[in-house]
């Protein structure tokens, strides 16, 4: 009787609440106590439960873990290639090349970078003030690419130069954020361990790379507690060697995925996701020793990974889109530009909003990009190539031309680069990666001032210059240092890729 009674007054009770808002007639039930479509039926029919689901476990912490693996790799590369560690300052005196590992680096500068960790204390990161021949553009990261603050005379210190105090997870110590902030320190509460830079040049008053070798050197890293007396900074010197950084979609990325979970703390945010780890045998505090079952699985759901965030990066309208569109937002160009969740830039693309982790806008980006900056600023733009004028996806087998106006507005320089669509660094060991502005001393210009450059395996006859060598599936980044104000794009257009042959 009472659940009569019960179930009369809830129908009363709903039906006040929608009273007008809801058709006159009510749909039909969609189902019923006693429709059940036979799911245990078909539960009991469905084969190897367990390693399916470690399947889909590993392919989503693929996806989520994936701006975080990567920072693993920075400091496995600094081991492993340089012979260095955590908190060693790395250097060039001339740009990359195609036997270095990269995610769309550039091959024009000549960077500086770091993996440190502050799980001894507070941790100092001192960066030189600009002088008249070079300054830092870049950013501080925390353990999951999160920007924490850029640097040089973009960022917190103006140029001034600067030291950027990471206080980690839990700091209590006896100076306050605000006693330290007097003591002339940018301070960072932080909430993971570990962290990374990179910092590319800016040269002036025709400066080399060499200088900014030299200017690199300045960099300080030191632990608080040693302010007084900072021990010197060991500075690793990496002109004539390789360092690879990529990360790798097969057993390492798990390996990589292991170490975050063992060597930060387990934030708020990503409890959910470490217990699903628990299936493929990544536990804090304990051994990665998965099975041969466990690996297989992981093999199989990183795949799928790849596949999808493949997927969001050729895919217009997914992590990019056009730049140039008639008025019914027609592409009148085949160019893309870096699409980003609506409020990331200004909220320093922490990926993350008051309701939800933004998961695959967040892998989507560190999928192809190294770091992201704190603030978006003017320095430099990017546009993404995938398609010829035709709209066909440039392939490695096929040769392209793009004319570079003269007028192409970078007040700095301009630059054009391959990079493998499978690796998404330089294709390897090509002889050349990219042109640019800077080469006009080398390659051949129109009568007009504009230049032709080539892209496919093997250079046109005469065109040797003006040739980039492609061999396999590829895409570009045509930057622009230095846009000519906000509104450039408004009055030039970069013309498509024209396939010769």
């Amino acid at each position: 009787m009472r659940r009569v009674w019960v179930a009369a007054t809830a129908a009363v009770l709903m039906a006040a609440v929608f009273a007008g808002t809801v058709p006159a007639e009510e749909p039909p039930a969609e189902k019923s106590f006693d429709q059940t479509d036979g799911v245990l039926a078909r539960a009991r029919a469905v084969e190897d439960i367990e390693f399916q689901i470690m399947v889909q476990r590993a392919t989503q912490a693929a996806i989520y873990y994936m701006p975080a693996a990567g920072m693993v790799d920075f400091v496995k590369g600094i081991r492993r290639d340089l012979g260095g560690d955590l908190n060693d300052v790395a250097y060039l005196n001339a740009p990359l090349g195609s036997d270095d590992g990269f995610l769309t680096a550039n091959d024009v500068t000549a960077y500086c970078w770091s993996s440190l960790s502050s799980e001894q204390g507070p941790i100092v990161v001192e960066v030189p003030p600009a002088t008249d021949k070079v300054s830092y553009f870049g950013s501080i990261l925390n353990a999951w690419a999160q920007p924490i603050e850029d640097v040089g005379p973009a960022g917190k210190d103006e140029g001034k130069g600067g030291k950027y105090l990471l206080l980690p997870p839990g700091y209590d110590g006896e100076k306050s954020k605000s006693d330290l902030e007097k003591e002339g320190y940018f301070v960072y509460q932080t909430d993971t361990y570990e962290y990374g830079f990179s910092f590319r040049p800016r040269l002036y008053n025709d400066a080399t790379d060499k200088d900014a070798g030299d200017y690199a050197q300045r960099v300080k890293i030191y632990y608080l507690s040693e302010a007084d007396n900072p021990p010197p900074t060991r500075h690793l010197d990496v002109t004539e060697k390789s360092y690879n950084c990529l990360p790798y979609y097969n057993y390492t990325f798990f390996q990589d995925i292991n170490d975050v979970v063992q060597n930060n703390p387990i934030r708020r945010q990503d409890k959910a996701m470490v217990s699903l780890l628990k299936d493929l045998g990544i536990e804090k505090g304990k051994p990665f020793e998965p099975t041969e079952r466990q690996k297989r699985a992981m093999h199989e759901g990183l795949l799928l990974a790849y596949a999808s965030m493949q997927n969001y990066f050729v895919t217009p309208g997914k992590c990019m889109e056009p730049l140039w569109k008639d008025a019914s937002g027609k592409p009148k160009s085949q160019w893309l530009f870096w699409l980003f969740a609506p409020g990331q830039p200004e909220a320093g693309f922490t990926h993350e909003t008051e309701t939800e982790v933004l998961v695959d806008d967040r892998a989507a980006k560190y999928f192809y990009v190294t770091y992201l900056p704190r603030y978006l600023g003017g320095g430099t733009f990017y546009l993404t190539g995938l398609f010829d004028s035709e709209g066909e996806k440039l392939d490695g087998t096929s040769t392209y031309k793009l004319n570079v106006p003269k007028d192409t507005p970078a007040k700095d320089f301009w630059s054009v680069i391959v990079y493998s669509m499978e690796t998404k660094n330089f294709v390897r060991n090509a002889m050349r990666v990219g042109l640019s502005s800077r080469n006009a001393d080398t390659m051949q210009a129109n009568q007009d001032g504009s230049y032709d450059v080539y892209f496919g395996p093997e250079a046109p006859e005469g065109k040797e210059s003006n040739w980039i060598p492609t061999g396999e599936d590829f895409f570009l980044l045509f930057r622009l240092y230095g846009p000519d104000g906000k509104d450039w794009h408004k009055s030039w257009m970069l013309g498509d890729l024209e396939k010769v042959k």
